[in-house]
């Protein structure tokens, strides 16, 4: 039998890898992939860390303003492809 071994972060790095993932433009997924992590860990990361006062992210945003912005983006975004 082979035992996994799993690769312990420590918590100082779990925590500005979930505020980074927030308060970066790009996708989740991305930032993962970049910090050399997998996309599941960070998202876990996120949702421990975001629970507490120490990261402020997108989940303390209002509905409203996040569609807003979402479609300010997607505006900009069909804008470059059509450039």
């Amino acid at each position: 039998m082979s035992s996994r071994k799993y690769k312990q972060y420590p918590a100082e790095f779990r925590e500005s890898s979930a505020r980074l993932a927030l308060e970066s433009d790009q996708p989740i997924t991305q930032t993962a992939r970049e910090l050399g992590v997998s996309a599941k860990e960070l998202y876990y990361w996120i949702k421990v860390y975001s629970g507490s006062d120490k990261v402020s992210g997108r989940e303390n945003v209002p509905a409203s303003e996040e569609i807003k912005r979402l479609k300010k983006e997607l505006s900009r975004v069909k804008l470059e492809r059509d450039i």
